[in-house]
C-alpha cells in the first residue's frame, strides 16, 4: 500500500520509463510533522525498478504487502 509519494524527477513529464524505489514507510517516521507506521514483521526494507513506466511503479509500489513510500526518479538516476 502507497502511504507518501516522493517525486524526485527533474523531467516531470517524462512518464514512460522512470526508476522507482520503494521503502517501508515506517523509515519516515523521523520526519518531523510526519504520519509514523509501525514495523511489521515481514515489511520490505527497499526495492526498485529501474526503466519501467510510472503507472507500472504505482501498480508494483500499490502491491507490496506492506505500507511504503514510493520515490520517483528520472531513468538513470536514484536506483543502486
Amino acid at each position: 500500500m502507497i502511504c507518501n509519494i516522493i517525486d524526485s524527477r527533474k523531467r516531470p513529464y517524462r512518464w514512460k520509463r522512470i526508476n522507482a524505489i520503494v521503502e517501508a514507510t515506517w523509515h519516515d517516521n523521523a520526519i518531523p510533522d510526519g504520519d509514523t507506521s509501525e514495523r511489521g514483521p515481514d515489511d520490505i526494507v527497499y526495492d526498485d525498478r529501474e526503466g519501467i513506466s510510472l503507472s507500472d511503479a504505482i501498480a508494483w509500489a500499490h502491491s507490496v504487502p506492506c505500507r511504503v513510500t514510493l520515490f520517483l526518479y528520472d531513468e538513470g538516476c536514484g536506483t543502486s
